[in-house]
């Protein structure tokens, strides 16, 4: 079983390119990084943590793709990721155009996990209509797709468009898009549709979740996706129930902190489980 990490970096955190050689020298497999452009003061919306009040990471969180641009140039093998990027609040023709730069720096070496959103104060800034967010992620990342796969481009939808364009440099790969929430029916059908691969937060509930996510893709014409439990804490039973699954990657959480706080965790997680 592969392992990845993830940490929620910002501006007081180990800086993510020193995070990703460290993880890459003990043999760990992908470095996730998240993303929040801004933390409107107002809560109206409750922290998706349960916490009375949002932690002050969220508010200090780096830009997840100039993060694993400069991840990029100080690795050779480690996977590079989002977890998650928010496509509804990005303009997708330049966050396609930010995401292949980094395959380019990375070949083959970027995944990208996206998700809905949870904080609809942080929407409203950006223009997104709350409601429909899922369908304007949808179309955002359809509309990065032809970006990356067409030489000459074109999409319409009701919240994107551009005509027939021309764009480069194209990923070296398809970019795998891998997508974050909760299972229900709305998700996987989204996954089977457009996605590469379920990323659960936490990775409660997949072995009841396994058999609807095969009958979506099923539905679509499509074989199962990969599942990746995102952001574990992991134990051995934790992880030996995970490989009896089939699960083939899973991505452990450590701390937001400097390297004093964060590179015990590593060596930690390197002795017990690679």
């Amino acid at each position: 079983m592969r392992l990845g990490i993830t940490m929620f970096a910002t501006d007081l955190t180990m800086a993510p390119h020193e995070l990703a050689r460290e993880a890459e020298a003990r043999g760990f497999a992908s470095l996730y990084l998240p993303e929040h452009t801004h933390i409107p003061v107002s809560r109206a919306t409750p922290p998706p943590t349960g916490a009375a009040s949002l932690p002050e990471e969220y508010s200090r969180t780096l830009d997840p793709l100039v993060s694993l641009a400069a991840a990029a140039v100080t690795t050779e093998r480690i996977v590079l990721g989002t977890g998650v990027l928010l496509p509804a609040q990005r303009e997708p023709i330049v966050t396609a155009k930010a995401v292949a730069t980094l395959d380019r720096l990375a070949p083959g070496r970027v995944a990208l996990g996206i998700g809905y959103g949870w904080n609809a104060e942080e929407g409203a800034d950006h223009g997104v209509p709350w409601k429909r967010r899922r369908a304007v992620a949808r179309e955002h990342v359809l509309a990065m797709r032809a970006l990356w796969t067409d030489e000459e481009a074109s999409f319409e939808g009701e919240f994107a468009g551009f005509a027939p364009s021309r764009a480069w440099p194209k990923p070296s790969r398809r970019v795998p898009v891998l997508l974050g929430g909760a299972p229900g029916p709305t998700l996987f059908a989204h996954i089977a549709e457009y996605g590469d691969g379920w990323l659960p937060i936490g990775g409660a509930g997949v072995r009841e979740a396994l058999p609807a996510l095969r009958r979506a893709c099923e539905d679509a014409g499509r074989a199962t996706v990969p599942v990746i439990p995102f952001g574990t804490l992991p134990t051995p039973g934790k992880l030996d129930h995970y490989a009896s699954l089939g699960i083939e990657e899973v991505v452990l959480r450590v701390p937001a902190g400097d390297r004093d706080a964060v590179l015990p965790v590593l060596d930690g997680y390197a002795r017990s489980h690679l």
